[in-house]
């Protein structure tokens, strides 16, 4: 029966997702994720008609029609810490059938997209411009805790970054790809990147103000580093985590990445909440079009 205990998936007294607290049939198969809990009413300002809006702590959820087209807007918060509370209740909202806390025969598969704010370390990455991630290095410890096996180009990917770090820098970082579905279906004409995903805003981008760094130079050896001439394009703090778990729960993810600042040029968007608008609609047209 591969029963699943009431301390390993817990739920509200209601019957929901303890963290979440939404019900399975509140989930579409299109769900976008957004880390900032105020975006989620950005993206579903657009939709045609909204049926749900709930919300507990971090977590905002609206699900919604743009014509036919069923989708569900969840914020995350941030960092990878909170996409393993995430995705995971998110797969058992859609594969766990909670009156028998069994897993369902049937299994579904869901379609996870990200449209997160990010910062490119590379010079030529435009601000205000949309870039998806191929691939996400993750320098947080989330994938560590899960059965994670790499394909052959995460693990030449991941050869070569760890072949880049300093000994003494002691990172473990993990690599996990995008959904190459996802990627031929939403990402044409996109430019795509290798991005970092960093477990802190601060030093673990390479950023210093008064805390002492144990990893100096990190940023310029980001910026540095390149595969077959495909460098590190940005940072954010989610996206290694939401492809490394999807895939480990065969669900299907991409990483759309608004930047907002460039790193090496030290420019900052001058109108994001703009620029965040016109992608987000970018973004939900190439969904419905493709979906």
């Amino acid at each position: 029966m591969n029963y699943i205990s009431e301390t390993d998936l817990i739920l509200n007294a209601d019957g929901s997702a303890y963290h979440l607290n939404i019900l399975p049939e509140d989930v579409a198969d299109i769900v976008i994720t957004v880390g900032d809990q105020d975006r989620v009413a950005e993206i579903s300002k657009h939709f045609d008609n909204i049926e749900l809006r709930k919300g507990k702590r971090e977590f905002t959820t609206h699900t919604g029609y743009i014509g036919q087209k069923r989708i569900t807007v969840v914020s995350t918060g941030i960092g990878t810490d909170n996409i393993d509370i995430v995705l995971n209740e998110l797969d058992a909202l859609v594969n766990i059938d909670f009156n028998t806390r069994t897993v369902n025969e049937k299994l579904r598969s869901l379609n996870i997209i990200r449209i997160g704010t990010s910062g490119a370390v590379q010079a030529d990455v435009a601000v205000d411009s949309l870039l998806v991630s191929a691939a996400a290095i993750g320098l947080d410890p989330l994938m560590h805790y899960y059965e994670h096996s790499l394909s052959k180009q995460e693990a030449e990917i991941l050869t070569a970054f760890n072949n880049s770090l300093p000994a003494h820098f002691k990172l473990r970082p993990y690599v996990a790809t995008a959904s190459a579905e996802l990627i031929s279906a939403l990402a044409t004409g996109l430019p795509q990147g290798i991005t970092i995903t960093a477990p802190g805003f601060y030093t673990p981008q390479g950023r210093q103000v008064r805390a002492k760094s144990s990893t100096p130079n990190l940023l310029n050896l980001i910026s540095d580093f390149s595969i077959h001439q495909q460098p590190i394009t940005n940072l954010e703090m989610e996206t290694a985590g939401i492809y490394g778990l999807g895939a480990n729960l065969d669900h299907k993810a991409i990483s759309f990445n608004i930047i907002l600042a460039n790193r090496v040029t030290h420019q900052f968007s001058r109108q994001p909440l703009k620029i965040m608008d016109k992608h987000i609609r970018e973004v939900l047209n190439r969904i419905t079009s493709a979906l």
